[in-house]
């Protein structure tokens, strides 16, 4: 007697073994987009609850500002921590400070190909590991709304270089004492860090292989860009690494401003 005819793709397909197990592996392979769903979830709220809260982002004496609030450009801003003026006045509270790059860094992660990776498996489930069936009948990749808009992502990366040079004028500007020029605290070694960081992930980005020689025929032709791709490409391999890493930074980062800021702790100064 021949089996039923089946439909569906992959596992699922009529060209497959019928086996009703959703997988045959023994080990624990949910533990891994388990974790991604924790960590990712626990950035979001953390983020998403000091985007809004408004206080305790800016350090007056040592020139403090958290990279969540940065570019502060509204007169909703304390006062100092507008370093590049007033473009906007009083914001409504439902607005974050930083509004005006917080939707595109949003962009640039969750269309970055390490990140579709990781929410593709460990949310959508398309597949969640290995050898394990997704639950989905049918797979049209990024060809349609909404996931064809992952395709924009190189443009985010622009909006991303932009964001890591006003993060690296916030540092440098950091290094301020409390008495007036120069100083050099914790405080400037986490945002320092934490933008070096930044600049690694920007720069590791697959966006930034394709600007800095995607469209080069000839590398030999073109000595120079060859040599910086070919750094850009070494960097790329840590992308996954640097992805994970900088989300720790930056809330590391904004939490030590925040708790320098509230005056929960002091700022442990090395000079001035």
């Amino acid at each position: 007697m021949s089996a039923p005819a089946r439909d569906g793709v992959g596992v699922r397909s009529s060209s497959r073994a019928s086996i009703a197990d959703r997988t045959l592996r023994t080990d624990r392979w949910w533990l891994s987009p388990l974790l991604t769903v924790l960590g990712l979830a626990t950035f979001i709220v953390y983020a998403t609850v000091r985007a809004f809260v408004r206080t305790a982002y800016w350090v007056p004496e040592y020139h403090y500002l958290t990279p969540f609030y940065s570019p502060c450009v509204s007169t909703s801003c304390v006062e100092g921590s507008s370093h590049f003026g007033h473009w906007f006045g009083e914001l409504p509270g439902w607005i974050p400070l930083g509004f005006l790059v917080l939707p595109f860094l949003l962009g640039f992660r969750l269309t970055c190909y390490y990140y579709r990776k990781a929410y593709y498996r460990s949310v959508w489930f398309s597949p969640p590991a290995c050898a394990v069936a997704e639950p989905h009948a049918k797979y049209t990749g990024e060809t349609r709304l909404p996931l064809i808009i992952q395709n924009v992502h190189r443009y985010f990366f622009y909006v991303a270089v932009i964001v890591s040079l006003v993060n690296t004028y916030d540092a440098i500007t950091a290094f301020h004492g409390k008495t007036g020029g120069f100083g050099f605290g914790l405080g400037n070694i986490i945002l320092l860090g934490n933008v070096i960081l930044l600049w690694a992930y920007t720069l590791s980005c697959h966006s930034c292989r394709h600007v800095t020689g995607g469209r080069l025929k000839h590398f030999s032709r073109h000595p120079v860009r060859y040599w910086i791709w070919t750094q850009v490409t070494k960097l790329n391999t840590r992308h996954m690494t640097l992805a994970w890493t900088t989300l720790g930074t930056l809330v590391l980062t904004d939490f030590y401003v925040m708790l320098v800021a509230s005056g929960a702790i002091a700022d442990l100064r090395f000079v001035n």
